[in-house]
Parts: structure tokens; C-alpha cells; sequence
């Protein structure tokens, strides 16, 4: 017996391979004469392809028994499928020799262990609704809804080709050739699907409903709110890819399977992602065998603490420019925007692109593809608060201190070579920490860091989050406060104390710094998800309470005094303090056409309380103060 195992161990597990590279043609070469006359080639290669692909089998598996017979093979087969996995043990497989080889008699059981002949297999599939994102005062903002597929009946529709054509490719805004080559050499009489159009396009539906030939009818469909200033931050999902397939393996995704493409539809995929249950059984006459049953489980719905007309206003003044803003509210953490400009509609992720959104996405280079809120970028001159902050802490700064220096370049010595810190303009006489925020002195800060030191700076950074693991429900780009997080000379301390150098800040690492201002010098932990049981947390005691009166004062200036940077953003009877920045993005120190990004950073001392952080990508020339704050 062991020599006829070792002869006929290769047989069965070749057939286990190439059952899962689903080689059916392969296959049918490894059975009997006998077996060849009961069913033909074709026959076989479409019972196994269609049986297989409609219960998802994969990862197939043949295990061989103990052999006590010459014509028998005891084996069990285990294999993956959309209803979970399957099992059949003791199956007792027929062997003949022909011409020195080993073959299989076959049978419909070995496709599926209780099948026989005219047996027929089904599979019922019970959907299952994918979680729905909701903002703060529950408007959905994805769910599963309704779409439209639209599809031609080619022959109607063609009878005034003419006519129909450039109208239907007009209502849709889509290219004609486009369609032409979707109906052309397609049978005359099926419908042909085209496109999947939004439930929000009622317009185009009623136009499309005029043109003979087009057929429009209800699909599922995600659904997510009209609009585009929440496409980077809820993304949107689609088909599963191989390559998906393949990294989730074991997660029971299959090639039906939606996923989350990006933003938080794939940050959240695990507890959003709904998983279908499925029936597969056979049927034989009137009845149903059960081979495999799981039950519909609905994904999980999050609920955000984004206030969504605040991202939709704030989305608007940003008016497509590369940028991003954070919103949050400083005495619960909860961020009440996440906002990337340039962005796009996640509708048109799931239905179809117009010309004119395609021509636009063209133009700007594919901007909306970036997610812009979560990268760090260098904070400029937000920074100063830190710097502030700090040196009051360590009483190195006495804030009518005052600093006189003529012109508008600053070395600390001469060993610095040819290399200066430069400020905006000269103010004509000396200057304290007031003055100096008000008129955003580089080289008030650049001293002022030099004073306070390099450890004592780095250590002060860290109680505003720098360069330190935020637990964030969003993937966030890490602070910095150096590529090595050591400040090894005097002109990167310089540097940094008016945030130039390489200090890295997201959009809301500022929003945060800031909001201390409004909460007693606290930086709460900040929240994306509500949740029932998660109370407001203190995330860092950054500002001691003994200078938050001075720090107002001097960032109130900012805004409230009519030369203060930030003057624009003055609204009357609203107590607002904080800071512009301009961060200079130089490939060298010699390089004078190192593209300025423009910061706008503002607190609501009064009710209500908010922190907000805008960052715009390119200043082309102007000034934070005056194109970033009256954003």
C-alpha cells in the first residue's frame, strides 16, 4: 500500500493545485476514459468555473486518508467560500490505471461532496448595509442609499442616432466617442449599461428620461452628501482590487466586496464595512440542501464631531486654493473641522466624472487627490507662541524686556558667517514681547530662543505635542522639532524660535497650541468620534496659568490693534486673539524664489469657544496678513 500512496499522493495533489489556479481544462486531463464519456470537456470546465466562481471558492485544500483499497482514495476537502469555510470529510475517491498512469473516476461529488448528477447549486445573498458617517447633529454624511444606472437599448436608440447621441452626451457631459464605442458591436437588443448617475442629479434624470432609447433604473449605491468640501476628509469606497484581495486575505472580503478607498471610509473600513450573509445550497427538484448559511451583519455607524456647515463655510473661503484648515473646540478636544482644499465630491467617486470635473482635476494637476490636513508643514511664525511660552516658563523673558536692534538682518555673532535672520520690516526703535508679536519680530524670537537654549526649547516643545505621538482617530502626519530631534546649532535654534528651520507642524498641532489660550493654558485631547463614553481629556498643561494674561494680551494685538499682522481678521464683538505666519519653503538660503506659505491661526476667547488653523500652500506674492486672515 505505501508504494501505491507515494503513486497516487501526486495525482490528488495536483489536482488540489490546479483546482485553485482554476486550470478546469488541465483538470479534465487527469480523468478516466469512462469519466470523459459521461461528461464532455466544455461541459466540465463550465460546471466547475461557474459552481466556483458563484460560491467564491478559493484556498481549496486535500488532505488524503489512510489507504486500505486499491480503487479507493479516502480524502477531505476543506476550502474557502462567501459564506464561510466548507468541510467534507471521508469521501472516497475512484482510481483506474491507465497506460501506467493513475486517473480519476468522476463524478459531480467531486466538485461538491453531495452533489449528483442533475443536482444544481444556488446561492442567496442576504445584503448587508455598510455603517453610515454622520456629523455632529447627525446629518449623514455616507450612507447606503440609491443611485441610477443609465444604461441604451442600442437598436431604439440608434434608429436617430443623430439626434440622440450628441443630446445624451450633452445632458451627462461626457465625450461622445465615449459612448459610441460602448454601443458599437454589442447584440441590438440587450440593453447596454453606460453609467452610474447620483440621486442628487434630478435634473439630468428628467432630460434623460426625453432621449428614446435610454433606460434609467434604481441601483444601491453609497451615498454622500452633496458637497465637496468633505470629499478628502470622508474619501469613498469601490470595488476590491487583487491586489486588496490579497493583503486582506482571511478578512473575508471576496471579488464582490466594496472597500474604503480613502479617508475615513478606509480609516474606518473594520467597523463601517458591512458583511453579507450568504446561503449556498443545492437544489434538488423542490429541494434546498443547506451547504453553507452565514447571517447579514450591518457595519457599525460613526458619528463625527465635525459640524458640517462650518467645513462647507470654511471649504468656501479657501475658494480651491491648496491649503487646509482645522477647527476645534478648545475646552472638549472635539475637532469641528478637517478641512483639504482643493477637494471633490465623493459622489462623483461612485457614479461617474464629467468632462468639465475631469478638465478641472487636469488643470490643477490632480490638487484634490492630496489629502493636505494631515501633512506637517513648517509653522512659521505660529510658532512664536511656543517660543513665548517657553521662555516665560524658563524667566529667561521678562516681556517689557525690550531688544534694539537697527535695520532688518540680525546675527547673534560673527561666527554665524554670512548667515542673518531677517524680519519683515524695521519698526525704528526697540521692542518688547507685545511689540514683537504684534509686528511678528523674526528676530525678537530667534534671540529669544537663543536665550532659553537648545534642551530646555526642545523639552518646552513637547508640552505642545511637538515631536511626540498624538493618539489621534485619524492618521496624522508626526511634529517635529528637528530632522533629528536634536538642535545642534545656534542658527537652527535661532531658526526655530520663529518657526523656520525644521520644525514640522500640522494644522492641528497649531489649532491645538492655540486653544490653550481658551482653556486655562490646557490643550485638550483631541477627538474626531463621539462616543458615549469618552469624557474630555487633558492632553497637556502647555501654558502656565501666571502667563496666559500676558500671552493674550500679546496675541490679542495681533488682531485688536489696528498695525497688528492679523488686523483683518478683527471682527467687532467677538474677543478674538492669535497669530499670522509666513513659512518660508527656500530649496537653499540663496534661493529667492522658495514658494511662502501663508498661516492664519484665531481663538474665541467668549462663547462660542472655538481654535482654528488655516494654512494656505502658495502666498504668490502676497501676505499671510492680508490674503490668509480675512479667510
Amino acid at each position: 500500500e505505501c508504494s501505491k500512496n507515494n503513486e497516487v499522493q501526486p495525482l490528488i495533489k495536483n489536482y488540489e493545485k490546479l483546482l485553485n489556479e482554476g486550470n478546469y481544462e488541465a483538470l479534465y486531463d487527469n480523468i478516466s476514459k469512462k469519466s470523459k464519456e459521461y461528461i464532455s470537456k466544455e461541459e466540465f470546465i463550465k460546471r466547475y468555473s461557474s459552481i466556483y466562481s458563484g460560491i467564491g471558492a478559493n484556498d481549496i485544500k486535500i488532505s488524503i486518508g489512510e489507504i486500505n483499497s486499491k480503487t479507493q482514495i479516502p480524502i477531505s476537502i476543506t476550502m474557502n467560500t462567501l459564506a464561510g469555510k466548507l468541510k467534507f470529510e471521508d469521501i472516497k475517491v475512484d482510481i483506474v490505471k491507465e497506460d501506467k498512469n493513475y486517473k480519476i473516476n468522476w463524478n459531480e461529488s467531486l466538485i461538491l461532496p453531495p452533489m449528483t448528477k442533475d443536482d444544481k447549486i444556488g446561492v442567496e445573498v442576504d445584503k448587508a448595509v455598510r455603517g453610515q458617517i454622520l456629523d455632529r447633529d447627525n446629518n449623514k454624511l455616507a450612507y447606503d442609499g440609491k443611485a441610477y444606472q443609465v444604461s441604451i437599448h442600442p437598436s431604439v436608440f440608434t434608429a436617430n442616432k443623430d439626434e440622440n447621441l450628441p443630446k445624451f452626451a450633452e445632458v451627462l457631459d461626457v465625450s461622445m466617442d465615449k459612448i459610441s464605442e460602448k454601443i458599437e458591436n454589442q447584440n441590438p437588443d440587450h440593453k447596454i449599461p453606460i453609467l452610474k448617475i447620483s440621486q442628487y442629479e434630478n435634473e439630468k434624470i428628467d432630460l434623460l428620461k426625453t432621449i428614446e432609447g435610454v433606460i434609467i433604473d434604481e441601483v444601491d449605491s453609497r451615498v454622500y452628501q452633496n458637497s465637496e468640501a468633505l470629499g478628502c476628509l470622508i474619501g469613498y469606497t469601490d470595488n476590491i482590487t487583487k491586489e486588496e484581495l490579497e493583503k486582506y486575505k482571511g478578512k473575508d472580503y471576496n471579488s464582490q466586496s466594496k472597500i474604503g478607498k480613502s479617508g475615513l471610509e478606509q480609516v474606518y473600513e473594520d467597523k463601517l464595512r458591512a458583511r453579507d450573509g450568504v446561503h449556498i445550497f443545492i437544489k434538488r427538484g423542490e429541494e434546498k440542501i443547506t451547504l453553507a448559511k452565514t447571517e447579514p451583519i450591518n457595519g457599525e455607524n460613526i458619528k463625527l464631531s465635525i459640524d458640517s456647515k462650518l467645513q462647507e463655510n470654511i471649504y468656501a473661503q479657501m475658494n480651491n486654493e491648496k491649503g487646509a484648515s482645522v477647527a476645534l473646540h478648545p475646552q472638549t478636544g472635539e475637532v469641528l473641522a478637517m478641512v483639504s482644499s482643493p477637494s471633490y465630491n465623493s459622489n462623483t467617486k461612485v457614479t461617474y466624472i464629467t468632462k468639465t470635473i475631469s478638465n478641472k482635476w487636469k488643470e490643477s494637476e490632480y490638487a484634490h487627490n492630496e489629502n493636505r490636513f494631515n501633512n506637517a508643514y513648517s509653522p512659521g511664525s505660529t510658532m512664536k507662541l511656543i517660543t513665548a511660552s517657553i521662555g516665560l516658563d524658563e524667566k529667561v523673558l521678562n516681556p517689557n524686556d525690550t531688544i534694539d536692534v537697527k535695520g532688518v538682518n540680525w546675527q547673534k555673532s560673527s561666527n554665524w558667517g554670512d548667515y542673518y535672520v531677517t524680519r519683515v520690516k524695521d519698526p525704528g526703535r526697540s521692542v518688547n514681547l507685545y511689540d514683537a508679536t504684534k509686528y511678528s519680530d523674526n528676530i525678537y524670537f530667534a534671540d529669544l530662543a537663543i536665550k532659553i537654549g537648545a534642551d530646555k526649547f526642545i523639552e518646552g516643545a513637547k508640552k505642545f505635542g511637538i515631536g511626540e505621538n498624538l493618539e489621534f482617530e485619524y492618521p496624522m502626519d508626526k511634529s517635529q522639532i528637528s530632522n533629528n530631534s536634536k538642535i545642534e546649532s545656534e542658527m537652527l535654534l535661532a531658526d526655530t524660535g520663529y518657526g523656520q528651520g525644521e520644525v514640522l507642524m500640522t494644522p492641528l498641532d497649531v489649532a491645538m497650541s492655540y486653544s490653550a489660550l481658551s482653556n486655562n493654558g490646557d490643550i485638550m485631547k483631541p477627538r474626531l468620534v463621539i462616543s458615549e463614553n469618552k469624557e474630555p481629556k487633558v492632553y497637556s498643561k502647555a501654558i502656565n496659568k501666571e502667563n496666559l494674561e500676558e500671552l493674550i494680551s500679546c496675541f490679542g494685538a495681533v488682531i485688536n490693534d489696528e498695525d497688528g499682522t492679523g488686523n483683518l481678521g478683527k471682527i467687532n464683538g467677538v474677543n478674538l486673539i492669535g497669530k499670522t505666519g509666513t513659512a518660508e519653503i527656500k530649496k537653499s538660503k540663496d534661493d529667492t524664489d522658495g514658494s511662502e506659505k501663508g498661516w492664519f491661526v484665531a481663538v474665541n476667547l467668549d462663547e462660542p469657544k472655538i481654535a482654528i488653523s488655516m494654512i494656505i500652500e502658495d502666498l504668490n506674492g502676497k501676505t499671510a496678513g492680508s490674503h490668509v486672515v480675512p479667510k
